[in-house]
């Protein structure tokens, strides 16, 4: 109250010992605390012209895409400036009752009662709302819906803005509709609205990325069964007849190619030239999707008043304004300030941070190390029990199911559970570093804790698929002289058609049971919350439940506020362009949990959520270089993934170079053959005596996956030539395709503007009017200032004495 505000004291009608305490900001407080925000208010509305859609002629079928124009009207556009008392006739005011939005008043309430302070007890000073949370004084403190999400207030003057937000945005029936972005950032702040306003430019990219991938996926089913090398893996007279090497010591046992015969006709649908194709396409399209980003995000800047929001109006977080009790000279203004640590504190609080959230990534390494002794081990096992016992060992039993599948669903649902727990425990740990580092402003604080979390979750859901992609069968030895794992386990090997299935296996199952999780955490249990909480609060007929007290019966809102509505985007993104040359549906399956998840994002917030406090943001903060840098990423992951998780690079070395002379028999360039020359022989008098299967059915060589000599030659089980042919390919191929790719992203980057040329013109515009009004006030006060003249005076001394005045007012 002393510092403006009005409080008003009402009691629950559904409990008597509650009591609500209502905050109403008058005119000249609101007017005290947009000057010191700094809050870019309408001066004019605009007079530049909105440039035609090159689609208009569209308009009667795109109009159906939109939002009703009868119930959400489109915005006026306004030049503004920021705002100052003392000029207020300046501004553009029609009711002083609407030139603040709801949104506006809200933010500005939140910073005094953030900052108020209620006990003072000699050097210590107790302020904050959060505060009183904390100590059970308040239950909760939230701005109010305006109505009922299904029902139209009656009372005068109600915007209804959630209600029209319901009905044209969060409801089911609105799912192929544009999202109303200025009506969001008005109800909600320019936080919430540049969250959704980058989800649906996300989503709407994803479309072109989604029918390539799918034309990718349909040319690899459309073609698995015209394979060569897969038709030589089924073939009884082929793959029938070559007998495999036990992929364990002891109790595996031989088994035929062709038992393989499913997986490798699954492998052509995503290692085809398709997807090479599709690989180059995504690391092109990620560039295209930033570039135009931060077109968009530009206009949002300039349309939404947060171009220079950062440098004039974020103010300290109370936490940090609470602990400045050290003194240091600020070097740009050169005036002394407060601050809550020394150089040598911050450095403490800097290094325990780092040092914590290494610890954790530690501890994820180590989860992984035990996911891979579980394979390792449970492979054993899967084989034993998989292969038949006598001569139908050799046979399969299953035709789907082989020991690595089995191996690799088990331990991708195991390592999904361990991702999810250790998220849990890892969020507590990142908020005491953060709150302990204690950042200066909200978003510093944000950027802080978002890196914190994603380096985190980077380790912790990626790490799995790089392990596949990139460890999985690379250092396993031969047959006589296998390569342990901490000199126990052995090395896990790749089915004769590499590691890729595997690989699009896992991302399968983490994106897809992610998505699932997230709706269920995100929506389910809110609405079963809620429900629970009507159910016990039921109020009598007679009664009229408030709007503040309805508002109280629904969910808190977190305190990580938009961090993992961000962040399960972020890590989708990764999905989406790491490893997509494995997984060419990954941008359809990303494309259709988006659309959904847009819809129950906005009906989660508007219907089981108090509103959030609307708070001013520039851009999506942290997230855009944590984008930027997977973007650089995923050229190599990909270019990688390509040259040593497929199997395309060989292929096209036997193709091009052994299948014809010197190296081969055949007069054109084919595959057929290629099968044979990419396993090896094993002479299995060879095992050794810890590796040597307990039954040998009278067998006296075996295949492997690898390029050595076979037994009996002079080198044998040493790297043939084609061994150094592929890994020679294999690097030309990374070098080639990362410098192309990356010099593309490069010229697109250059050429693409960051910011729209129309939006620079409006920027220059506006600083114009500013200046303008800017003089037009300093004449006033010029004016103001000037004495009396007396009347005996000289014209002559009466011009000078003007003119010297006039100068001294400029």
């Amino acid at each position: 109250m002393n510092m403006g505000m009005e409080l008003e004291a009402t009691q629950s009608v559904l409990d008597e010992k509650l009591m609500f305490v209502k905050v109403h900001m008058p005119w000249d407080t609101l007017c005290t605390y947009a000057e010191v925000l700094h809050i870019k208010l309408p001066i004019q509305p605009s007079d530049m012209s909105s440039q035609a859609s090159p689609w208009h002629f569209l308009s009667c079928i795109t109009k159906h895409f939109y939002p009703n124009e009868k119930m959400i009207s489109k915005e006026t556009e306004y030049f503004t400036a920021p705002f100052e008392k003392d000029r207020l006739e300046y501004f553009y005011i029609k009711d002083k009752d609407i030139f603040f939005a709801p949104s506006v008043r809200s933010r500005m309430a939140n910073y005094i009662l953030s900052r108020a302070p209620y006990e003072i007890r000699g050097n210590i000073k107790k302020f904050g709302i959060n505060k009183l949370l904390d100590g059970g004084v308040y239950k909760a403190a939230y701005p109010l819906h305006d109505c009922r999400f299904n029902v139209k207030s009656k009372e005068a003057g109600c915007p209804n803005e959630r209600f029209l937000l319901y009905h044209e945005w969060a409801h089911p029936k609105s799912f192929y509709k544009m999202q109303p972005f200025d009506l969001i950032r008005k109800y909600y702040g320019e936080k919430i609205g540049i969250y959704f306003a980058w989800l649906g430019f996300y989503t709407s990219m994803l479309a072109w990325a989604a029918v390539v991938g799918l034309g990718c996926f349909i040319y690899g089913y459309k073609t698995q069964e015209s394979s060569t090398w897969s038709k030589e893996v089924c073939d009884p007279e082929i793959g029938g007849q070559i007998v495999m090497c036990p992929q364990c010591d002891e109790y595996c046992k031989y088994w035929r190619l062709n038992t393989t015969c499913e997986a490798s006709k699954n492998l052509c649908i995503f290692d085809n030239f398709g997807t090479l194709v599709f690989a180059v396409f995504m690391s092109v399209w990620v560039t295209l999707f930033l570039e135009f980003w931060k077109r968009h995000q530009a206009r949002l800047e300039y349309e939404w008043d947060t171009v220079e929001f950062l440098e004039q109006e974020e103010q300290p977080r109370p936490e940090y304004e609470a602990k400045c009790i050290y003194e240091r000279k600020n070097p740009v203004t050169g005036v002394k300030e407060k601050v809550p640590y020394t150089k040598c504190g911050r450095c403490v609080r800097v290094s325990l941070g780092t040092g914590t959230v290494l610890f954790w990534i530690m501890l994820i390494l180590a989860s992984i190390v035990a996911i891979i002794v579980y394979r390792l081990a449970v492979f054993i096992a899967f084989s034993t029990s998989l292969r038949a016992q006598g001569p139908k060992e050799l046979e399969p039993l299953k035709e789907y199911v082989t020991p690595q599948m089995v191996t690799s669903v088990t331990a991708s649902v195991i390592s999904f559970v361990i991702i999810m727990i250790l998220n849990i425990l890892y969020e507590r740990v990142a908020i005491w570093i953060t709150d302990f580092e204690l950042p200066r402003t909200r978003t510093d604080y944000e950027n802080s804790l978002t890196l914190k979390m994603f380096f985190f979750q980077f380790v912790n859901y990626y790490s799995s698929c790089f392990y596949i992609a990139f460890a999985k069968g690379k250092v396993v030895g031969y047959p006589g002289k296998p390569v342990y794992f901490m000199g126990k386990y052995r090395n896990e090997e790749c089915d004769p058609g590499g590691c890729l299935l595997e690989l699009t296996t896992q991302l399968a199952v983490i994106m897809g049971g992610k998505a699932i999780l997230n709706n269920v955490q995100e929506v389910l249990i809110p609405w079963v919350k809620n429900l629970a909480l009507r159910h016990c609060t039921r109020a009598t007929s007679e009664d009229v439940i408030p709007r503040w007290e309805q508002d109280y019966q629904l969910q808190p809102i977190s305190k990580l506020g938009l961090f993992y509505e961000y962040l399960e985007m972020v890590i989708q993104f990764g999905f989406v362009t790491l490893f997509v040359a494995s997984f060419p549906l990954a941008p359809v399956l990303a494309l259709i949990n988006n659309v959904i998840e847009i819809r129950l994002d906005a009906w989660k917030m508007l219907t089981q959520f108090r509103r959030f406090t609307p708070e001013k943001a520039q851009d999506i903060g942290a997230w855009q270089p944590i984008l930027q840098a997977i973007t650089i990423m995923a050229v190599a992951t990909n270019a990688m993934i390509i040259a040593f998780t497929s199997d395309m690079i060989p292929r096209l070395v036997y193709y091009w170079s052994f299948s014809v002379y010197p190296y081969g028999e055949n007069t054109n360039h084919t595959m057929q053959g290629y099968i044979n020359s990419s396993l090896s022989i094993f002479n299995t008098s060879d095992f050794s005596d810890d590796s040597k299967p307990l039954e040998s059915y009278n067998i006296t060589t075996c295949r492997y996956r690898d390029f050595r000599y076979p037994p009996g030659d002079p080198r044998q089980y040493e790297y043939n030539t084609y061994y150094w042919h592929v890994n020679a390919a294999k690097m030309a191929f990374i070098i080639v395709v990362e410098h192309i790719v990356y010099f593309t992203k490069f010229v697109l980057s250059y050429i693409i503007p960051d910011v729209p040329y129309t939006v620079k013109e409006q920027i220059k515009r506006e600083k114009y009017l500013t200046q303008v009004i800017l003089h037009e006030t300093n004449l006033k006060l010029v004016t103001k200032r000037m004495k009396p003249i007396d009347d005996d005076v000289s014209d002559h001394t009466e011009d000078n004495t003007s003119k010297q005045e006039f100068e001294f007012g400029f």
